[in-house]
């Protein structure tokens, strides 16, 4: 982790006065619509819901993809991967070929997945420092996409029509979106650290990238320290991840969320001002041109999948079941659900399990363009695809 000089200011200033009104005005947006008491107790079970639909879920997912990249890492998968996929991820990404790895084990998981390869002393071995901070980015773009690839598919179920070619278009575009936010994020980092140190200066000693550090012992042996190994590099992820999803993924759910279906507030989980949603639509005549949603109730969904993109999936059924969203709109929520993938919520805690918390704002402020790129290329690619079609 660097280094920073500490930074002092007097103990009592303007800035004190001026954060806690802030703080009470936030606040008191809660309070004046869902009471005191119902605001305090729908925090709190949100928080613990989280806790426990989310962050143990993700743990998990950590866990067993620490165990799959020490395996990859102690047998040379990564480096075989580094060096075929390279040409490609270069232009591209500007990343090495090894970031691949972390693109698809987020692809078949979630975002944070990507935190136990970063953690390994011998896969950053691969990058030079001012990539690091980018893997934030490139993992996001990817997050999740099994998931919702799949259930954008299964909501034929619901309609009859075939949704493969617009999840396939959404796909190619958080293709794009990740391509445009690590590009961006590179472009910061490249500025701060330079092109040339080396990314393991902040893991360990660097060595010959055409050798690799292996484990004492017979093959059985090797393989089963590297997993165990690898899945206790996902333990402390789950860790480090817990205060950026319970902080800020609570905020941004209560911003989202509304009250229940009889509306009343009851102090529930997940009840929330609905805030968000209401600034999508008023700024639905910026939106619709760049998306080309088929209803403003539509920009709900990326709106919703800047704090979780579980919560989003179950506002794209009810769409789709009330005729309000098409395939058009399919490609654009798959490539905006995918490429953002929750990263609000979890950008926070990525960016600093990784040891540069300093690079938040420019992670979220990267990834945000991304997400729109992504829209905006899947809606015009998938209008171009009707057309042909």
């Amino acid at each position: 982790m660097e280094n920073r000089p500490q930074r002092v200011k007097k103990a009592i200033g303007l800035e004190s006065f001026v954060f806690l009104g802030l703080m009470l005005g936030f606040f008191s947006l809660f309070i004046v619509q869902m009471g005191f008491v119902n605001a305090l107790s729908t925090m709190m079970q949100t928080a613990f819901r989280l806790l426990t639909d989310t962050v143990f879920f993700l743990t998990a997912i950590a866990v067993l993809a620490g165990a799959l990249s020490g395996l990859l890492q102690e047998f040379g998968v990564i480096a075989l991967v580094d060096y075929l996929l390279t040409p490609l991820m270069k232009p591209l990404f500007g990343m090495p070929g090894a970031a691949s790895i972390g693109a698809i084990t987020t692809y078949m998981s979630d975002n944070p997945a990507i935190l136990a390869l970063a953690a390994d002393r011998n896969y950053r071995n691969y990058f030079k420092k001012y990539q690091v901070p980018a893997l934030t980015n490139l993992g996001t773009g990817f997050g999740m996409g099994a998931i919702i690839t799949t259930f954008m598919l299964g909501l034929s179920a619901l309609t009859g029509e075939n949704y493969l070619p617009a999840a396939l278009v959404g796909n190619l575009g958080a293709v794009v979106g990740s391509i445009v936010s690590t590009r961006i994020m590179l472009r910061f980092t490249a500025k701060m650290y330079g092109r040339q140190e080396e990314a393991v200066n902040d893991a360990g000693q660097a060595m010959d990238r055409k050798v690799r550090v292996v484990r004492e012992g017979s093959a059985a042996s090797r393989f089963l320290e590297a997993m165990l190994d690898g899945g206790k590099v996902g333990v402390q992820m789950g860790i480090d991840i817990i205060p950026g999803v319970l902080v800020i993924c609570t905020l941004v759910m209560m911003l989202t969320g509304g009250p229940n279906e009889s509306g009343q507030f009851t102090g529930a989980a997940y009840e929330g001002i609905g805030l968000l949603p209401r600034l999508g639509e008023a700024l639905e005549f910026l939106l619709k041109p760049l998306f080309g949603l088929q209803s403003a109730q539509g920009i709900a969904v990326p709106i919703t999948a800047l704090g979780s993109s579980g919560a989003s999936l179950s506002i794209i059924s009810r769409l789709i079941s009330s005729g309000l969203a098409g395939p058009h709109d399919i490609a654009v929520f798959t490539a905006m659900c995918m490429c953002w993938s929750g990263y609000l919520s979890t950008h926070v805690a990525m960016v600093n399990a990784l040891g540069y918390s300093h690079l938040t704002g420019k992670a979220i402020l990267s990834h945000t363009i991304g997400g729109v790129a992504a829209g905006v290329f899947a809606h015009w690619a998938y209008t171009l695809l009707a057309m042909v079609l």
